[in-house]
């Protein structure tokens, strides 16, 4: 669809759900799976806005999920969630319309606002215990990027992460006819390997690297895109470790509320190989060797 189309079905949706006559539309760089908008209404208000295909809706309708099961256990002011102000489809287009954000950007680090952030995901996750539980995963299926997330509920953590997690990505693989030897061997070892460990099923953001967390200008951070499921903490920490990751003052402060358990270092690369193989399932390329090397790695480290 054209831009001048995205801009007509945009104009609609904010005038149709928020009453805001549209007066200027960017585009936003950044996403991979959707086109990103700032949006702002004759009256100055400024909206963010994602689009896509009409049948990529569920992607959005999981976003938006996920943003408000997160917003619902955060703590205002300081971890602001933005949620959904409208998700459907307007003049052809999926959409999905949350508050403008401004993001902190520049060289200066911020190791405060990043100390920050880290203990408020903890506080974050502490919260969430307080809701209602069912083990571990969520009520239905969502999306990991553009990739598809399996859930369902499970008593077992091991279990719960050995089949809805390695399990889905290595069959997703074998779809695409990619087979990675050992990987059954892990798999059946990997609820062995989590058996002792005990962890709280809290809300986790699920895709927890740098380019979906910010701090934000004025103050406070955010968090969004979003691939929520009940879990250990744990996976949150080990993704903030890959690609690129978030500074050592992040995990500090994350740790000064609420320390992580014994063994979370030999924890930690098992929980990433399920990033490499989503990563080595939507993009190809070199994640396949690095999955692979992963498989191998635990492997010699737990047996």
């Amino acid at each position: 669809m054209s831009g001048g189309a995205v801009a007509d079905a945009l104009a609609s949706c904010l005038r149709q759900q928020l009453a805001i006559d549209l007066a200027t539309l960017q585009p936003v760089g950044g996403g991979c799976s959707h086109r990103a908008w700032w949006l702002q209404g004759r009256g100055g208000e400024q909206i963010f806005a994602k689009t896509n295909r009409p049948e990529q809706l569920p992607l959005l309708e999981a976003e938006a999920e996920g943003l408000a099961a997160l917003a619902a256990a955060a703590e205002p002011p300081g971890l602001q969630i933005p949620t959904s102000l409208h998700c459907g489809i307007s003049g052809g287009q999926a959409v999905l319309l949350l508050p403008w954000l401004e993001l902190r950007t520049g060289p200066s680090p911020g190791l405060l606002g990043w100390a920050s952030l880290g203990a408020q995901l903890a506080q974050l996750h502490r919260r969430s215990l307080s809701a209602a539980q069912h083990g571990y995963g969520w009520p239905q299926d969502n999306f990991i990027g553009a990739g598809p997330q399996a859930n369902g509920w499970h008593a077992e953590w091991g279990s719960f992460f050995a089949e809805r997690r390695l399990g889905s990505q290595l069959a997703w693989a074998e779809r695409q006819g990619r087979t990675l030897p050992d990987a059954q061997e892990l798999l059946a070892q990997v609820p062995l390997w989590l058996r002792s460990h005990r962890c709280d099923p809290v809300l986790v953001h699920g895709d927890l690297w740098a380019g979906n967390a910010s701090l934000l200008q004025g103050g406070g951070a955010t968090l969004f895109d979003p691939a929520v499921y009940r879990g250990d903490r744990e996976v949150d920490l080990a993704m903030a470790q890959l690609f690129g990751g978030f500074p050592a003052a992040f995990f500090k402060g994350y740790s000064e509320q609420w320390p992580l358990e014994p063994g979370h270092e030999q924890r930690l690369e098992l929980y990433n190989l399920y990033h490499l193989l989503n990563h080595a399932n939507l993009f190809g390329g070199g994640y396949w060797e690095q999955a692979q090397r992963s498989i191998q790695a635990l492997l010699r480290r737990f047996n």
